[in-house]
């Protein structure tokens, strides 16, 4: 049974600090998802299709290496500053150079069977492997720093944050460093450039992660799990946690819209309006909508309740978009608008979906009696890269299907293919994640103020 530890309040310095791990995270998974695809088949010549395929893939490994993790992580003994956080010092080193490596643009004029190697290895090993190994820990974390789900809703919004100062140094910086303008006029990556930009996302990674490692406090002890590890057990409980599923399945609809809109910025904005400034100002715009979003979301969820803002959002991203798929507008500024009023669904259920995952591990407990964090947030974990693989193998199958290549990217029936793509996707991911949390995900407010309760006592008896 997890007890609070007698040591500082919970406060700004753990939200802060929190907030550094997920930027930490998201130099390399945002500067992945938005721009290792665009990479490869500008700078390195591999076909669109087959790098979402190997995205798709890579998700198969992260079925075996994501659990694994979950249970090194609850079967791990507690270090002196808690159980969670030391695994954050030990592999942030390791998953920044992995990082780097994928976008080697020395390789270029390798031959294609050793540049088709090079990015199923480098891919693996950063994904499957190193990200995985800190990513679990550090989002498991959250329910050892406080057991108040108010804090937890506020570490969600800080973790959040985090990830969008990520998001704007990805989106909006690089955009005017890796491309340069051909003879042609055309927006072009440039593959130097894209490495040492890069090299710079891995140093400014470790920075935040041992940021992270400093300020954060964890205060819920959670015990070393010794029972045997059962497989089959495992599997039955989770397919009866109907909390679990239907956070998965939302998560990968979620990822669906983030995504794919990170990576068809990278298309519609060069290819279609030919104007990375206005690229740079969607990624702008995207943290701003996201900030502005943070002053009021954690005081909307307690009042009205988690689940119940989250499905208001989405439909709303989801009417934007279908307006945008109608007006089909060529001024990018315009376009910018849209994406800006769509971002408020996407950025309201992302600044409380961590605390939905730990919503999930109360639920949990109270429902079975154990608590898992570390498995449960694996299962959520790759759930998130199911996300990520279903939105880079949609992205890679629908401009394969449009015809884009290196020859026909500035072909008018290919970049208007990549404007109705930007729209029409996102709008559908939105409406699934409305759908999922209304039918399938059963943690509403009341239920979550209950499980909140239910904990809160047994811990004090623990501590009696």
């Amino acid at each position: 049974m997890a007890t609070i530890t007698k040591v500082k309040p919970f406060g700004i310095r753990d939200k802060v600090g929190y907030m550094f791990g997920d930027f930490g995270n998201d130099f390399t998974f945002i500067l992945s998802s938005m721009m290792l695809m665009k990479f490869y088949s500008d700078v390195m010549g591999v076909g669109v299709g087959l790098v979402g395929t190997m995205m798709m893939l890579a998700r198969f490994v992260d079925a075996f290496t994501d659990v694994a993790m979950g249970q090194l992580v609850d079967r791990s003994k507690p270090g002196k500053k808690g159980k969670f956080i030391q695994w954050i010092r030990r592999m942030c080193g390791p998953v920044a150079v992995a990082s780097f490596l994928m976008y080697a643009s020395w390789f270029a004029n390798m031959p294609m069977g050793f540049k088709i190697f090079w990015m199923f290895f480098t891919y693996l090993l950063w994904g499957s492997v190193f990200y995985t190994s800190i990513n679990i820990p550090y989002g498991s974390m959250a329910s050892a720093v406080s057991g108040e789900p108010k804090d937890r809703a506020s570490l969600s919004n800080w973790r959040t944050i985090g990830a969008t100062l990520a998001g704007t140094f990805i989106g909006v910086i690089l955009p005017l460093i890796v491309y340069y303008t051909d003879e042609n006029g055309n927006k072009v990556l440039s593959g130097t450039r894209m490495s040492i930009a890069a090299l710079i996302c891995s140093i400014g990674a470790v920075v935040c992660y041992m940021l992270c490692y400093t300020m954060v406090t964890e205060r819920v002890k959670v015990e070393q799990k010794t029972e045997k590890f059962d497989l089959k057990e495992l599997l039955t409980s989770l397919a009866k946690n109907n909390a679990l599923i239907g956070i998965v399945i939302a998560s990968v609809c979620m990822l669906l819209v983030q995504l794919t809109l990170s990576s068809m910025t990278t298309y519609v904005f060069p290819n279609y309006f030919k104007n990375t400034a206005a690229q740079s100002a969607a990624g702008l715009v995207g943290m701003v909508i996201t900030f502005i979003c943070a002053a009021f979301t954690v005081k909307l969820s307690q009042k009205f309740g988690r689940k119940e803002l989250s499905i208001a959002a989405s439909l709303f991203g989801a009417i934007v978009f279908i307006i945008a798929f109608f007006m089909h507008t060529t001024n990018a500024w315009v376009f910018v608008g849209i994406y800006a009023i769509s971002y408020i669904g996407l950025a309201v259920f992302s600044l409380i979906c961590w605390a939905m995952i730990t919503d999930v591990i109360d639920d949990t407990q109270v429902q079975t009696g154990e608590r898992s964090d570390g498995t449960i947030y694996a299962i959520y974990s790759f759930a998130r890269k199911l996300g990520q693989a279903a939105s880079s193998g949609v992205t890679g199958a629908l401009l394969t299907a449009i015809g884009y290549s290196q020859a026909t990217a500035y072909d008018t029936d290919v970049v208007n293919g990549i404007y109705n793509m930007t729209c029409l996707v996102p709008a559908v991911g939105y409406i699934l994640l409305a759908l999922v949390l209304m039918f399938l995900y059963p943690l509403n407010k009341a239920r979550v103020d209950e499980n909140a309760r239910i904990l809160a006592e047994k811990r004090d008896k623990a501590a009696k």
